[in-house]
């Protein structure tokens, strides 16, 4: 009978436990992903007995989390993961208290993305699906939330600093106390002076949520700098009633500074850059200011400043040290190509175009040039862009090299809403077009406005690119940051053909009977005269049921036969210059075609150029459009011949009179089946 009983009460237990939710503690034994922050957790008394005792939340780091981390590791660190609240995803408000000494608060962000909110606390991602809950042996309940970061508290050196430890501060008593705190080779003591003397301390004082940019003494370097930072220069380091750390920000989102009035207007955002070296994984993070209204003392413009120790949280939200001021315009286009964070910075925004301008030497001409001109405006490829294999072999060739970095280059000051402002000014189906330091060439910009948001795209030697960075302001001038080399082409005839918005109705023409599928061959060289969008519209103006019949199934033979008109074909391409040596205003130069010889004459006049072709100019809207097999023209007339519009135009009639002949078939044997 006892053992009967001993039986019944294992069976029972054994029941018993399988019905059981795991605890927390259980769930932190059994997960190996948790190993690392459980070990921390069980040398600590203090997280050990509430884990035991109490309801707790725990932000629980990966084992990868802890391999990334390279903050201070003690006992103490887990008490800064850990709440004594139990509080789900759905009740996390945008703070909640951690028990480490002085209680600083842990922030919470909710990012909207396409589906669901992403949730952070501090900068560390919450992953949803294992979050937790159960109830401990005492009854309490205890909440469990994987993250992907250790959370790294502000804590003071030691407490064998000089005078009391400074537990939990908010952004003044850290500015004021910066030196007791971990905050690595950095030292704040210029910003520090200037906030007291322009007596902005309730600024960083204020109770609240906001984030704050600190600029370390590095970055007051000439000293001359430091006169330039007044009151607002000031708040323009402040976002109010925002708590935003750098991983659950989004890139480019703007939030306006405490800088923000009538008169000046200063909006600030996140942004990455890559160092373009293939080892670094993590790119760089950078804050910028955007002054959109500016006054005598504050120019418009973007300031870009690296940001050299991210995440900082205080009691009044998050603190972040950036390598110069921002808002202060002080720097010419050549110190902001060659800036380097902190002390040794090898990994700047534009470091790589820097290294290969220096390749022509310390005293190239476009060196002197970006030194010495007073209004310039530079279209710098990013780092990423200097990576590509074409690039990499044309830079070998510093001939080529000079003409590339001279067509990034237009001088005079061209800010986005001046590009926006030409655009717009511009005549029906025309674009706005800049002069570059390279002789006879042009800028070419298209402003693409999607849900609110401007695109500012420019094109080069055949280089379509994206401004990914605009407004960087300089003494003498303008840096926009590009994501692709101008002027090495990375693409064949037809992918450009395919991609270009201004050549849309000419590709689409091309898809009658195959004819764009030669374009991608590169056994040959082409150099194809393309009618611009607005020159088939013209031409529809004018002959409306021609430019019809071009686009019906029935008719892709004509259209074939005249596209072939504007397609040479040949072992070499010819640029418009090559072009005007062969063929002079004078002498007409013969071009084969697989439709018939194609006779031009070519002039230059006001800075253009003209093409003579049966007896009428036509304006070459953008010539030598460079791709990997060939030349693109882009023209603002077609190739048309009066007779095409007939054997188009008349092609409806053609086909009239053969249903009418069919029709008379069927009639006349209906008539003798009759009979």
């Amino acid at each position: 009978m006892g053992v009967l009983c001993v039986l019944f009460l294992v069976i029972f237990a054994s029941f018993s436990t399988a019905d059981r939710k795991p605890t927390i503690a259980e769930k932190l034994t059994e997960d190996a992903d948790l190993s690392q922050f459980f070990a921390l957790l069980e040398r600590n008394m203090v997280a050990n007995m509430s884990l035991q005792y109490r309801q707790m939340t725990l932000f629980a780091p990966t084992n990868q989390a802890f391999q990334r981390y390279n903050g201070e590791m003690d006992d103490s660190l887990v008490l800064f993961h850990i709440s004594n609240l139990a509080t789900t995803l759905s009740n996390l408000d945008y703070s909640i208290s951690s028990e480490l000494d002085g209680n600083p608060p842990l922030w919470i962000t909710r990012r909207r993305e396409a589906m669901h909110d992403d949730i952070y606390v501090n900068n560390a991602k919450v992953d949803i699906s294992r979050s937790y809950q159960a109830i401990n042996r005492k009854g309490k309940l205890q909440v469990l939330h994987v993250i992907d970061q250790v959370l790294q508290p502000l804590l003071p050196l030691g407490q064998s600093a000089v005078g009391s430890p400074v537990y939990n501060p908010n952004a003044y008593q850290f500015l004021e106390h910066s030196d007791v705190f971990n905050i690595e080779q950095h030292r704040l003591r210029s910003f520090r002076q200037k906030v007291n003397q322009l007596q902005k301390k309730e600024v960083f004082n204020a109770d609240g949520r906001h984030t704050f940019f600190i600029p370390v003494d590095e970055g007051f370097k000439p000293t001359t700098r430091s006169d330039l930072i007044d009151a607002k220069v000031v708040d323009g380091h402040v976002i109010p009633h925002h708590v935003l750390f750098t991983q659950a920000t989004p890139e480019t989102e703007e939030f306006k500074s405490m800088a923000f009035s009538d008169n000046v207007k200063v909006i600030i955002s996140f942004t990455t850059s890559a160092n373009g070296k293939e080892e670094i994984t993590h790119p760089s993070a950078y804050v910028k200011s955007n002054t959109v209204a500016g006054d005598a003392k504050h120019s418009r413009g973007v300031v870009l400043a690296d940001i050299v120790r991210a995440n900082i949280p205080v009691k009044n939200g998050v603190v972040h040290l950036i390598q110069r001021p921002l808002m202060v315009v002080d720097t010419t286009v050549v110190d902001f190509l060659k800036a380097r964070k902190g002390i040794e910075k090898e990994d700047g925004p534009l470091c790589k175009f820097y290294e290969v301008i220096m390749d022509l030497g310390e005293h190239n001409q476009f060196l002197n040039e970006l030194t010495l001109a007073k209004d310039i405006t530079l279209f710098a490829p990013s780092n990423e862009a200097w990576n590509e294999i074409s690039v990499q072999n044309i830079i070998r060739n510093h001939q080529k090299l000079k003409e590339i970095l001279n067509l990034h280059l237009v001088r005079e000051r061209l800010p986005l809403d001046a590009i926006i402002h030409n655009n717009m000014n511009q005549l029906p189906g025309a674009i706005y077009q800049a002069p570059t330091a390279l002789p006879r060439k042009y800028l070419y910009f298209n402003v693409i406005s999607h849900q609110n948001n401007l695109t500012l795209t420019v094109e080069g030697g055949g280089v379509n690119a994206t401004v990914t960075q605009t407004n960087i302001a300089a003494t003498n001038g303008f840096v926009h940051i590009i994501d692709r080399v101008l002027g090495v082409p990375y693409t064949t005839v037809f992918e450009k053909m395919k991609t270009d918005p201004m050549l849309n109705i000419t590709y689409n023409l091309g898809k009658r009977q195959m004819f764009n599928h030669q374009l991608n061959d590169m056994e040959h060289r082409y150099t194809y005269f393309v009618p611009r969008d607005h020159a088939w519209l013209k031409f529809q103006l004018k002959h409306p049921s021609a430019y019809n019949a071009l686009f019906k199934e029935d008719f892709g033979y004509y259209t074939k036969q005249i596209l072939e008109r504007h397609v040479i074909r040949t072992d070499r391409s010819y640029t418009v210059s090559d072009l005007k040596l062969l063929a002079n205003e004078t002498h007409p130069f013969v071009l084969p075609t697989s439709r018939d010889p194609l006779r031009l004459r070519v002039k230059e006049s006001d800075k253009n150029y003209y093409v003579e072709w049966n007896g009428h100019w036509i304006h070459v809207f953008r010539p030598d459009v460079e791709c990997t097999n060939g030349i693109i023209h882009v023209i603002d007339e077609p190739f048309v011949l009066e007779s095409d519009i007939r054997a188009t135009g008349g092609a409806d009639k053609t086909r009239i009179t053969y249903a009418f002949i069919l029709l008379f078939i069927s009639f006349f044997f209906a008539r003798i089946l009759e009979n």
